[in-house]
Formats: C-alpha cells, sequence, structure tokens
C-alpha cells in the first residue's frame, strides 16, 4: 500500500473507532445500523486495500449513492465481477 491508502485506512479505522453506529465503542449493544455487508466504512478500507486510493474513494462514493436505509440488507461486495466469476 502506498501513503494515500494508508492514510485513508487510518482516517476510516478512526472514524470506525469514534464515530460509526455500526463500529464505535457505544454501538456494541446496539443491533447493527448499516444494511449493507460490508458496512460502508468496510467497504472503503476494502475498495482502497484493493484498488488505488483514487477508484477505491470513487467506488466508495457510489456505495454511499446507494444506500437506502430503509430497504432490507443485502450483500454488497467490492469486485462483483471477481465473486460472480468463482
Amino acid at each position: 500500500m502506498n501513503i494515500f491508502q494508508k492514510t485513508i485506512v487510518k482516517i476510516v479505522k478512526q472514524y470506525q473507532k469514534y464515530i460509526s453506529p455500526d463500529h464505535s465503542f457505544w454501538a456494541k449493544d446496539n443491533p447493527p445500523y448499516c444494511q449493507h455487508i460490508p458496512s460502508c466504512s468496510e467497504y472503503m478500507i476494502e475498495s482502497v486495500e484493493k484498488k488505488w486510493a483514487l477508484k477505491g474513494s470513487i467506488k466508495w462514493f457510489f456505495r454511499i449513492m446507494r444506500c437506502m436505509p430503509w430497504w432490507k440488507w443485502w450483500y454488497d461486495p467490492v469486485d462483483k465481477q471477481s465473486k460472480e466469476k468463482k
């Protein structure tokens, strides 16, 4: 990973630890808020690690745009093409 990827991952992990409604210290007794698997912050980390920082950030942005908290749970992997081929 390059310096940009490491920086983004570190920022997202800090968000998960202190702010996230799914991952933070006050969320441990609450049911999951996010309707996606993986959650948006996990998706961001995975997309930045697998892709380059800019492409991963763009994929994450479009994931946020697809967020519909009222809908049922659904699985939304980072690499849809590679999952379908297996």
